[in-house]
């Protein structure tokens, strides 16, 4: 086993990415009108893209296809081995196929293509040979030469890999940009996310329901009190119809001490709250809540109902 000081690891962990970072920029560089058609054959596709490909070009082709499914390009990944044994039929005349090949003659991808000629999908092919038995076959070719893996024995797929995942990448950017693609849609798609949450999730969905109310005549102590047993650092002041006028919260009480002294302690609830208190429609997204406290630079909303009575209480931390 060879022992290396901590600072050749470093520079060799630096080196890859230099080294890989030099082979995209040149990948990029040649990008021309074949990427253009490939572009607009997914975007013209009816049906689905179906991505495939054998060892590490399989991981590879699994993830873009996860990246065009969640924005926009319905897409999955089908094994090149399992599919003659059945999965075959996942793919349709409605489809196209994108096959993933560095050498463009991985025999378990090559032995697809009879089939997919057959029923006559478009197949876009991105490999490092157009001269290969794939791109041959192929409708339009991507190629993603790479002068040497940075593999020292310039062997495990790596710059290759990345490179192909980047070509995935930009097809991925593109189609997001033509089908103009935005944060709406996609937190439809990952409603699991903090996006999906800010977006999709409603005041209503989070809110505290069981909100400190107190009168506007109430004493001190009796505030104090009913913000106490609320738990959440405030209370809202109400009217006799149950609309908020005014709120207080525990900040509040802080600056009445430092602007009162003891006198804080005969001082009746109207004196010592903020009025009127920001309110946000409990129907509303968080993600117009959040906004709503950023703009007011504010920790808490009452949240109302279509009539404007109190309905809730939404904090920072439930927005975030």
């Amino acid at each position: 086993m060879q022992h290396l000081a901590e600072v050749e690891v470093i520079g060799l962990g630096a080196s890859v990415f230099f080294k890989q970072a030099d082979s995209l920029n040149q990948i990029g560089s040649q990008l021309g009108t074949d990427f253009f058609v490939a572009v607009q054959t997914i975007l013209n596709t009816r049906g689905r893209v179906i991505l495939s490909g054998m060892g590490k070009s399989g991981h590879i082709a699994g993830k873009i296809a996860a990246t065009f499914a969640s924005t926009g390009t319905p897409s999955f990944f089908v094994h090149p081995a399992e599919a003659f044994h059945g999965d075959l039929g996942m793919i349709t005349a409605d489809d196209a196929v994108i096959l993933l090949s560095n050498s463009g003659k991985t025999e378990e991808v090559t032995r697809l293509l009879p089939y997919l000629q057959e029923i006559g999908v478009p197949i876009i092919a991105i490999c490092a040979e157009r001269n290969s038995v794939l791109g041959q076959a192929a409708t339009v070719v991507l190629e993603v030469a790479v002068e040497r893996e940075v593999c020292p024995n310039n062997l495990a797929p790596t710059t290759s890999t990345t490179a192909t995942l980047a070509m995935g990448d930009a097809l991925a950017v593109a189609l997001i940009k033509l089908r103009q693609f935005e944060p709406k849609d996609f937190a439809r798609f990952h409603p699991g996310g903090s996006l999906g949450r800010m977006l999709l999730t409603r005041v209503q969905d989070v809110m505290h329901r069981h909100v400190p109310i107190v009168n506007s005549d109430a004493t001190f102590a009796d505030l104090v009190s009913i913000m106490t047993q609320g738990r959440l650092g405030l209370a809202i002041v109400v009217d006799a119809a149950c609309t908020a006028i005014g709120i207080v919260t525990d900040g509040d009480i802080r600056r009445s001490f430092e602007q009162y002294s003891d006198q804080v302690f005969q001082k009746m609830t109207h004196e010592l709250m903020s009025s009127p208190p920001i309110s946000v429609s409990m129907c509303s997204k968080l993600e117009a809540a959040r906004q709503v406290m950023q703009q007011h630079q504010i920790s808490a909303l009452v949240a109302v109902d279509t009539h404007g009575h109190v309905a809730g209480v939404l904090n920072l931390h439930d927005v975030s």
